[in-house]
């Protein structure tokens, strides 16, 4: 069965009590028992609901993983991810990552014992060179957000894997049409739902797929003990953008072409990140690990903060906002918003800079997103 069809229908046949074509919202907290011990496969909606089965099953369908899991929000879902670790246990960790996932590790794991490497993962060797004998895993981050930087997760896996570690993708700048980080390597993949795999800019979710059962368990465990799970309605919001994903990356993919090229001939830009692009450093590993390039666009404008600032207030179709992965296109100022928490001299080591836009490229016409953009250019 092909993407596009698997998203449609994939754990989303008929309703079998009603007949309902589209799989119904299961709203409700607690499930009856026929006697004790005895019951339909539900009992309690933290521990498992049927609509949140539904997108469950899907998404690990279309990762191409047998096991699903969702989550109120990505970092819930990375923090379920780094939960399985125990005190004492190495991580090795880019230092180009989003400013969530860092905040993650230095305010909650660090402080409980779990020891982190950052290194830059563009240097194999460098990445050797971290591991310990106490490293049980290492965490991908490809694209990087904001810069775009490409990692090799097949040759990552391979090293980390020789060193009896698991390996962790996060999927959320391509999702599931344009990565299958499992088919290269991974043992688990991380997204947040929020982004492309729901479109729409509607909630907050997030989703672990992976193909060990043994690791699968301890992470059903951590998150029936936490449980930060998404509700039924926020399952039901994500199957139903799931059923568009294959359109929509396509679209922000060509559209993303186009604002990426116009960017390279504009007088005010020092600098284009785009994977698409032949310039860019990584460009040959993402043809090899990737079928797309994806909709984001990051791009360095000359100046500093008040030009970037001039820039963000003369647009009319880009919104200035956090987050990416929409229908809509957004704007970002990573070195004050996604990044704020890094420090200075880190952001600076990484290429956050003070001139640095990140561009979440939607699917509107392309004419109305290049006529904006050269109109916020003309400082």
């Amino acid at each position: 069965m092909k993407f596009e069809t698997k998203a449609i229908w994939v754990g989303q046949e008929a309703d079998k009590a009603t007949g309902a074509t589209i799989v119904p919202i299961y709203q409700t907290s607690t499930f009856t028992q026929e006697e004790v011990n005895k019951h339909k496969g539900y009992e309690y909606s933290r521990v498992g609901n049927p609509t949140r089965t539904a997108l469950d099953t899907c998404l690990a369908s279309l990762e191409e993983g047998k096991y699903g899991l969702t989550f109120s929000s990505g970092l819930a879902a990375e923090h379920a991810i780094l939960s399985v670790l125990h005190p004492g246990d190495h991580v090795i960790v880019p230092e180009d990552m989003y400013g969530g996932t860092y905040r993650l590790i230095k305010e909650i794991f660090e402080p409980v014992n779990i020891k982190f490497t950052f290194t830059d993962f563009t240097d194999m060797e460098l990445i050797r060179k971290s591991f310990l004998p106490s490293t049980k895993m290492v965490w991908i981050e490809t694209p990087t957000n904001p810069t775009l930087k490409i990692f090799d997760i097949k040759a990552i896996s391979e090293i980390s894997h020789k060193k009896n570690a698991s390996v962790v993708v996060d999927n959320t700048f391509l999702s599931p049409y344009f990565q299958k980080p499992l088919k290269l390597g991974a043992d688990i993949v991380v997204h947040s739902t929020t982004k492309y795999i729901n479109g729409h800019s509607d909630l907050i979710g997030g989703a672990i797929i992976l193909n060990s059962k043994e690791l699968y368990d301890k992470i059903l465990l951590v998150q029936k003990s936490i449980g930060a799970v998404p509700s039924p309605f926020d399952s039901w919001l994500t199957l139903r953008g799931v059923k568009t994903l294959a359109v929509r990356m396509r679209q922000h993919e060509q559209n993303a072409f186009q604002v990426a090229r116009f960017l390279q001939q504009q007088p005010n830009v020092s600098e284009v990140f785009f994977p698409g692009l032949e310039s860019h450093p990584g460009h040959a590993i993402a043809k090899k690990q990737m079928t797309g390039f994806g909709g984001v666009v990051s791009f360095k404008i000359k100046g500093g903060l008040a030009e970037s600032n001039n820039f963000f207030k003369k647009l009319k179709i880009f919104q200035l906002a956090d987050s990416l992965g929409g229908v809509e296109s957004l704007a970002n100022y990573s070195a004050l918003m996604t990044h704020d928490y890094f420090p200075k001299e880190l952001r600076k080591k990484i290429g956050v800079s003070d001139n640095l836009i990140r561009l979440s490229v939607g699917i509107e016409h392309i004419d109305d997103l290049l006529a904006d953009l050269q109109n916020a250019l003309n400082q």
